[in-house]
C-alpha cells in the first residue's frame, strides 16, 4: 500500500518509491503535519510533532489553544485563530470576521486519481498497465461557519511525487445563508525544522527566462509571485529547498511545483523558531472568491505537485519529469517524434507572400525539415503589430489564391502546414474592435494601457469564447493544417468584468485562466490530432498547466546558443526536455547580436523540440550542409532525449567555463552527453568529466557520433571508472565550441 492509516496512532502515511509523508490528527483534532523526507518505519513518530514542547505546557495537555497553533506543524493553516505564520486558508463571512478553524472529521482511500473539474489533473491512462495510484482525502469542517474542506493527496507507484489539491464546500443546510469570501486558498503547505537549508527559484525577464537563483534561506518570508495573469517571464511557480551542501547529485531537496497558468504565490517562511513553512498555490492579490450555498458552493484549488529527493537536484528533477511525461501530458505526440519544423518569424517577420514562404518550403524540403509554420502577419491587413489582431480571416493580398493553396502547394513539396494565432487579443485597428469594444477588457471611465498595440478580450464571456473558437475552427477546417502555435504577448491590466456582479470582481483572474483552459479543450476535441504548442511571448506561460493541453511550450523568444543554456538549464531542472521548443537559429542574433558556430546551435537546440527558426534561403553552403546531419542526429536520438533521465553534469554559470547535460536510457544502456565549450584557454590539459548516472558494472564503448570517425577512435570503459576516473573530453580551439558523445553499452 502507498497509503496507510494507523488508528493507534492516529497517523497518515504516503510512501511514494524513496519518501514518506505522514501526517497526524493531534490531540485537538487540527490536521499536523509530521514528517516528509527519506523513507521512515512503521514505528509511531508523533514524538516528531513535540508535543510536550510547546511554550505554556504541560506533557499531557495543552493549556492554551494560542500556544499550541503557534506552534504546530499544520497540513492546512487557518488564519484568525492563532497560527501567525502565513495561512494556507482564509476565510471571510458577511460580517468580515476573518477566523476559521478547521478540525478533523473523517478520511478515505481511493485506488486511482481524483479529476479536478475545469482544470488540468494529473491521471493513469486507460493504456498504462504497469502504473498505479492512491488518493488520500481528508476531510475537515468549520462548524461555525458551515465550511467543509478536503485535503487530497495523490501518489502514484512510478514516481516520488506527491500531488496535493483542496476541495472547499460551502454545507450550511440554509439556503438564506450569507455568502463566504475565500481571500486565500493554497493548494499546498507542510512545514519543516530549518537545517541550514538554500532556496532555488527560477527567475528573469522576457528573453532571458527561468535563471536559477540560489541563496540562503533567511528569517522571515521570502516568496515569489505573479499578479500579471500568467505564470510570467519574470517568477516562476516552482521553488526548492535544499540542504546547503546539497548539488545535483548529493543532497536532500523539496521541490514544490504548480500545475497552474495565472497569478500564483510560492514562499518560505523561517519563524521564530527556526521552523520553515513551505507553500504555493493562488495569489490571494486581488483574490476573492465568493462561497454561496446556492449558487457556487464548491471551490478546488489547482493541484501543486511536491518532490523529495535525496540524490540531489537531479534526483528532484527526475520525479518532475516522469511525473509529466506519465500523468500529465495527454496529448497523442507525447510519445512520438515531433516533426522538424522551420518557422518563418526571424526569417520574414511581418515581410512575406505566399511566394516568399513556398521558396522556404521549398529549400526545407531538400534538407529534410518536415513542416512549415507561418507566424504572424497572414491575417486582416496585418503587416506590423499595430493591426489586425481578432481579425482571423486570410490577408489576400500577401496569399494570393487563399490559404489553401498555399497549404496545399506545401503539402506537394513534402511538408505539413502549421500556422500562428494570438487567440485572446485584439487590435484597436481591427473590425471586431471596431465592432465589439466592449469585448476588451477595460476598467469603465479609464483608458486601457496598451502594451504591443494591443488590447486583451474578455474571454469569461461566452460570446467571446465562442467568436474566438469558430475564428480559429474556421481556418483549421479550410485546409490540412497540423499544428497551431497559440501565442499571448502581453499580460492582464485594467481587469474588469461586465458580467460579474461587484461581489465577485475578485474571481476575475482565476475565471480568465479557466477560460483559456476552456478553449484549448475545446478546440482539441474539435482537432484531436492538432500538434498544439503553446508560447507566451516566448515563455511567460512555461507551466505544467499548460502540458495538459501541449506536449510542448516555446522555452523562449531568445535563441541564441549561448543566452539557451542557462534558460534551458533552469527549464530542464522541472521540466521534460520534450516539452522545450528549441530552435536554430541565424547570426549574429536577433535577440542579442551574438555570433555562435551554427555546429554549436544544433547541439544546443538538440536538447528540446528540434526545429529552425530562419530563413533557410539564405544560408551559407556550409551552414546549409550541417542542416541533413543535425536532423539526422535529432531523429537518431529524439527517443532518448524524449524518454531518458536527464542529469545535469556541469554548469557555466558555476565554473565559467562549460557547460554538460546527458541523457542516459531507464535501463542506462545508452546515453548521449552534451559539452558546450563556452572559453577555450591555452596551454591547458584535457578535462576528465565524472559521470555518476551510468550502471557501475556496465562496460560502455564511447564515440562521437557527428565526428570524424577516424580522428575521434572510440573508447571502451566500465560506469566505474567513468564515475570515478573520469571521461576525457578534449578541448576545441576556440569559444562556443560543442561535442557530442554517445555512450552505448557493449558485450
Amino acid at each position: 500500500m502507498m497509503i496507510n492509516f494507523n488508528p493507534q496512532t492516529s497517523t497518515f502515511t504516503i510512501e511514494t518509491q524513496n519518501s514518506s509523508y505522514i501526517i497526524t490528527i493531534s490531540q485537538k483534532g487540527y490536521v499536523a503535519h509530521t514528517y516528509y523526507g527519506t523513507k521512515t518505519g512503521s514505528d509511531d513518530v508523533t514524538y516528531l510533532l513535540r508535543q510536550n514542547e510547546y511554550p505554556f505546557s504541560d506533557s499531557e495537555v495543552f493549556r492554551e489553544k494560542l500556544c499550541l497553533l503557534d506552534f504546530l506543524p499544520q497540513e492546512y493553516p487557518m488564519e484568525g485563530i492563532g497560527d501567525f505564520r502565513p495561512a494556507a486558508l482564509a476565510v471571510k463571512n458577511s460580517h468580515n470576521h476573518n477566523a476559521v478553524e478547521l478540525k478533523y472529521k473523517s478520511y478515505s482511500i481511493i485506488d486511482g486519481t481524483v479529476e479536478l473539474p475545469d482544470m488540468p489533473h494529473v491521471f493513469v491512462s486507460e493504456a498504462d498497465k504497469t502504473s498505479k495510484a492512491q488518493t488520500l482525502a481528508i476531510a475537515t469542517s468549520d462548524e461555525v461557519l458551515g465550511l467543509e474542506v478536503t485535503l487530497y493527496y495523490t501518489v502514484f507507484s512510478d514516481t516520488d511525487a506527491i500531488i496535493r489539491f483542496a476541495k472547499i464546500s460551502y454545507t450550511s443546510p440554509k439556503k438564506d445563508t450569507p455568502a463566504l469570501f475565500i481571500t486565500r486558498a493554497l493548494s499546498a503547505s507542510f512545514d519543516l525544522d530549518n537545517d541550514n537549508y538554500d532556496m532555488i527559484t527560477l527567475n528573469g525577464s522576457w528573453a532571458r527566462e527561468r535563471h536559477i537563483d540560489r541563496h540562503p534561506i533567511h528569517k522571515g518570508m521570502q516568496s515569489v509571485s505573479s499578479n500579471r495573469g500568467v505564470s510570467t517571464h519574470q517568477e516562476h511557480p516552482f521553488l526548492a529547498v535544499l540542504a546547503h551542501h546539497a548539488d545535483y547529485d548529493n543532497g536532500d531537496v523539496y521541490g514544490m511545483n504548480f500545475i497552474y497558468s495565472g497569478n500564483f504565490i510560492a514562499s518560505v517562511h523561517n519563524n521564530q523558531f527556526d521552523s520553515l513553512r513551505i507553500q504555493i498555490g493562488l495569489n490571494p492579490e486581488n483574490f476573492c472568491w465568493k462561497l454561496s450555498s446556492t449558487e457556487n458552493p464548491v471551490f478546488y484549488t489547482p493541484q501543486a505537485v511536491l518532490v523529495f529527493s535525496q540524490q540531489g537536484l537531479n534526483g528532484m528533477t527526475h520525479a518532475f519529469h516522469d511525473l509529466y511525461r506519465n500523468h500529465l501530458i495527454r496529448s497523442p505526440f507525447k510519445n512520438k517524434m515531433r516533426p522538424i519544423l522551420i518557422n518563418n518569424w526571424e526569417a520574414t517577420y511581418f515581410d512575406f507572400d505566399t511566394e516568399k514562404l513556398l521558396k522556404i518550403a521549398s529549400e526545407a524540403a531538400k534538407d529534410g525539415i518536415e513542416m512549415l509554420v507561418m507566424d504572424d502577419g497572414w491575417f486582416g491587413h496585418r503587416t506590423s503589430d499595430n493591426s489586425s489582431l481578432g481579425d482571423w480571416y486570410v490577408n489576400e493580398d500577401k496569399l494570393k489564391g487563399n490559404l489553401k493553396n498555399l497549404v496545399d502547394k506545401v503539402n506537394k513539396l513534402g511538408l505539413k502546414f502549421g500556422i500562428w494565432f494570438e487567440p485572446e487579443m485584439v487590435s484597436p485597428d481591427s473590425a471586431l474592435y471596431r465592432a465589439h469594444p466592449d469585448w476588451a477588457i477595460n476598467i469603465p471611465g479609464r483608458e486601457p494601457g496598451l502594451s504591443r498595440q494591443q488590447l486583451i478580450l474578455d474571454i469569461t464571456r461566452t460570446e467571446v469564447q465562442q467568436y474566438i473558437f469558430d475564428s480559429i475552427a474556421k481556418i483549421l477546417h479550410s485546409a490540412n493544417i497540423e499544428y497551431v502555435k497559440w501565442d499571448m504577448n502581453r499580460q492582464l491590466t485594467d481587469t474588469a468584468s461586465s458580467t460579474l456582479p461587484d461581489d465577485r470582481t475578485g474571481e476575475y483572474f482565476h475565471r480568465y485562466t479557466l477560460a483559456v483552459y476552456a478553449l484549448q479543450e475545446r478546440l482539441l476535441k474539435e482537432f484531436p490530432n492538432l500538434l498544439l504548442e503553446n508560447c507566451s511571448s516566448g515563455g511567460a506561460r512555461f507551466d505544467p498547466g499548460m502540458f495538459y493541453y501541449s506536449p510542448q511550450i516555446w522555452c523562449s523568444d531568445d535563441t541564441d546558443a549561448f543566452e539557451r543554456l542557462a534558460i534551458q538549464e533552469g527549464t530542464v531542472l522541472v521540466y521534460p526536455l520534450s516539452t522545450m521548443g528549441s530552435h536554430v537559429s541565424v547570426c549574429p542574433n536577433h535577440a542579442c547580436g551574438r555570433t555562435t558556430p551554427f555546429k554549436t546551435r544544433g547541439y544546443v537546440a538538440l536538447a528540446g523540440t528540434f526545429g529552425y527558426e530562419l530563413d533557410i534561403t539564405k544560408l551559407s553552403d556550409e551552414e546549409r550542409r550541417l542542416i541533413p546531419s543535425q536532423i539526422a542526429l535529432y531523429k537518431n536520438f529524439s527517443s532518448l532525449i524524449r524518454e531518458g533521465d536527464y542529469n545535469r553534469i556541469a554548469s557555466f554559470s558555476e565554473n565559467g567555463e562549460f557547460d554538460s547535460w546527458i541523457c542516459v536510457s531507464k535501463d542506462k544502456t545508452k546515453a548521449l552527453m552534451t559539452f558546450v565549450q563556452i572559453f577555450n584557454h591555452p596551454n591547458y590539459k584535457t578535462r576528465m568529466i565524472k559521470l555518476k548516472a551510468l550502471d557501475d558494472n556496465k562496460i560502455y564503448q564511447i564515440s562521437y557520433p557527428d565526428e570524424d570517425q577516424n580522428k575521434f577512435k572510440p573508447l571502451t570503459l566500465s560506469g566505474l571508472t567513468i564515475k570515478n576516473a573520469g571521461l576525457p573530453v578534449a578541448r576545441d580551439w576556440g569559444d562556443f565550441q560543442a561535442k557530442l558523445i554517445y555512450i552505448e553499452e557493449t558485450k
